[in-house]
């Protein structure tokens, strides 16, 4: 089996710092995965037997609450590390991954998060300062979802993955991968009824453009203001 190239994980922030020759030694114990859209990467509540970093495509992390509910926590783009349940001291994932296309990720199993992040300091600290990343994000979410009107929380959300996929277009800002009215109401805690009603009425003012899995945002600013509470 040929070495996997160093070029895959070089530059990626989590790997920021870390000498060539570690690298490679990083790499030795890889493996490449392709995941076809809408199949899991991994299971909530099953154990944590492997940590990865995304490669190409969109996964979607969702939670399922005990009444059943799903609760889209976040999306993983390209470059970024998932299942990490080792950081934050857990033997089960927290929540599922799913594939919204295509996918190609490095996998590394468990056992070996800790050995990476003892030799290799700036891969543990990368690692941490992700962990902290999207523990803020989860508690945004969760003070948005407690305390703002779910207009303002749909704003958020479109605004959140604007900023993390968006695509600058002819018509605006094109969210670059597949994004169904379901999906949002995930991500801001509301019904797909609702996120339809408020995507009709933000397409007439000129907001936003939606189509078949399609979203793009026309007036970022506007937007911005309608989720600040400014318009």
């Amino acid at each position: 089996m040929s070495r996997l190239d160093r070029s895959l994980i070089h530059g990626l922030p989590v790997f920021a710092g870390i000498e060539p020759a570690e690298l490679d030694r990083i790499l030795d114990s890889a493996t490449a995965l392709r995941v076809p859209d809408g199949s899991a990467v991994f299971e909530q509540g099953e154990e944590a037997h492997s940590f990865f970093v995304l490669l190409d495509g969109r996964v979607r992390v969702v939670k399922t609450t005990p009444d059943g509910q799903q609760v889209t926590m976040r999306y993983i783009v390209p470059g970024e590390l998932l299942g990490i349940a080792q950081a934050l001291g857990r033997t089960d994932y927290p929540a599922s991954a799913v594939a919204v296309t295509d996918c190609v990720a490095l996998a590394w199993p468990s056992r070996l998060w800790r050995k990476f992040a003892d030799v290799s300091p700036a891969f543990g600290a990368n690692t941490y300062k992700t962990v902290g990343i999207r523990l803020d994000d989860v508690q945004t979410q969760v003070v948005e979802m407690a305390t703002q009107q779910v207009e303002r929380r749909v704003a958020h959300s479109l605004l959140r993955l604007v900023g993390q996929s968006g695509t600058r277009t002819g018509d605006g800002i094109l969210i670059d991968f597949p994004l169904s009215r379901q999906d949002i109401a995930e991500m801001s805690g509301t019904t797909l009824h609702t996120v339809s009603r408020l995507l009709t009425a933000w397409e007439k003012k000129g907001l936003v453009k939606s189509g078949r899995q399609k979203v793009t945002v026309v007036e970022p600013h506007r937007l911005l203001l309608l989720a600040e509470g400014r318009a």
